[in-house]
């Protein structure tokens, strides 16, 4: 006989895998992904797209020139490499008045230089000196020696070679320098260590001009949460003694109008009260991808969405030689029950719409990538799957043209900035 200790139990725990048991997802798009899926179709897209929501990118816009106008206020930069389209960039500085950039790759320098002649592009990173060649030397297209570009110097080693370079083609380089605020990602890691470098530029007033600092500090966030607050403090105070510093070790340095450049889209916020900056590098920020979903950015929207058109659906018919372990799957997880099929995949992206969609893990590909639901999710041939993205850079120059959305109706084509391959 069965005791009823026993049968108590085995209730517990058929009510345990009851209540975890996952619910089947059921019904299609949201009323905004619906708006938008019927416009692709319209225009006969055809393939993966990236589209930008430009009312949503507009109030993400809104809100950061309202933060970079706080306390004493900042000059606003923007970080090409995570809106990597002329024309996006273009939108997004004339909407927030926006007259500098941040660039991170020669062919965002000459795209930038193209489009807006007269904006101030600061390097992001140390480039090669072959970089520099590059720039300078190309035909056609080549920038123009009076263009306003701060190149990034981070030890006396790179300092030697774009000296050297400068005095060669006869150029004045104007040169920030890299300072490291406690994120170790390299640059100048005290005061007193700028003293030569300050010294050379100094001696070299026709082939060097000091343009500022910068330091980057985005990383804060991934601190963890109790760190972060105090380490941001704490940023600020480091930076504010490179400025303090700078200007003891070069008086007329200190006294021209310099950029003090930091920041970045998870740690601009910081810099609203108390900072040393005059400069902030924000990119990312604006179209939110799924590494942003930050606190600090809770009242930012998520503005970029990879769009990809199914290719088939059919019921789930298991895994491969283990059919019958695939049927318990989906006896357990009605949202296994079919197969979808997209055009393209293995982004660095999530599954956003419709709901209740998830990867095959079996069926990766950058081809056609495979994804599990449930029988009652309205996603047919030709619709399309929603993703976003979890970071903007890289992803968003996958594409093709970049696709402005308003109101369900294609708005905006950007091409984006791609390498141009030359050797």
């Amino acid at each position: 006989m069965i005791s009823r200790r026993i049968l108590l139990a085995a209730g517990v725990a058929a009510t345990g895998l009851a209540v975890t048991r996952p619910r089947a997802a059921k019904g299609g798009h949201s009323s905004y992904f619906a708006d938008i899926n019927a416009a692709l179709r319209r225009e006969g897209i055809d393939r993966p797209v990236l589209i930008i929501d430009l009312d949503r990118l507009d109030r993400n816009i809104d809100r950061l020139s309202a933060s970079a106008r706080q306390g004493r206020g900042r000059r606003l930069r923007i970080s090409v490499k995570s809106v990597p389209a002329a024309g996006l960039v273009d939108y997004i500085a004339r909407r927030s008045g926006a007259d500098a950039g941040m660039v991170f790759h020669r062919t965002f320098i000459q795209a930038m230089a193209r489009l807006r002649p007269a904006d101030d592009l600061l390097l992001g990173k140390p480039m090669p000196v072959a970089t520099l060649a590059r720039v300078y030397d190309d035909r056609p297209g080549s920038l123009s020696p009076d263009h306003p570009v701060q190149w990034l110097i981070d030890g006396d080693a790179r300092l030697a070679q774009y000296l050297d370079f400068a005095r060669t083609r006869g150029l004045c380089l104007n040169v920030s320098l890299e300072i490291d605020v406690g994120l170790h990602r390299g640059g100048y890691a005290s005061p007193d260590a700028l003293a030569g470098t300050l010294r050379t530029i100094e001696q070299h007033p026709d082939a060097l001009r000091l343009a500022g600092l910068m330091g980057y500090d985005g990383q804060l966030l991934g601190l963890p949460g109790f760190l972060c607050a105090a380490e941001a403090e704490r940023v600020k105070r480091r930076y504010d003694g490179f400025v303090q510093g700078l200007r003891q070790l070069s008086p007329q340095a200190g006294q021209a109008s310099l950029t003090f450049n930091g920041a970045g889209s998870p740690s601009f916020r910081f810099h609203e009260d108390g900072s040393p900056l005059t400069d902030i590098s924000v990119g990312s920020a604006l179209v939110k991808p799924g590494h942003y979903d930050l606190p600090i950015l809770a009242d930012f929207e998520p503005a970029a969405f990879i769009a990809t058109p199914i290719l088939k659906r059919q019921p789930n018919a298991g895994i491969p030689t283990l059919e019958w372990l695939g049927r318990l799957m989906t006896l357990w997880d009605p949202n296994t029950g079919d197969m979808t099929f997209a055009y393209g995949g293995n982004w660095l992206a999530e599954p956003e719409s419709p709901a209740g969609i998830s990867r095959a893990g079996l069926y990766t590909s950058s081809n056609q990538e495979g994804y599990y639901l449930a029988p009652g999710v309205i996603l047919g041939v030709d619709d399309f799957l929603f993703l976003r993205p979890t970071q903007s850079e890289a992803v968003l120059q996958q594409f093709g043209d970049l696709l402005g959305i308003r109101q369900g109706r294609i708005e905006q084509r950007w091409p984006v900035i791609i390498d141009d391959g030359a050797a």
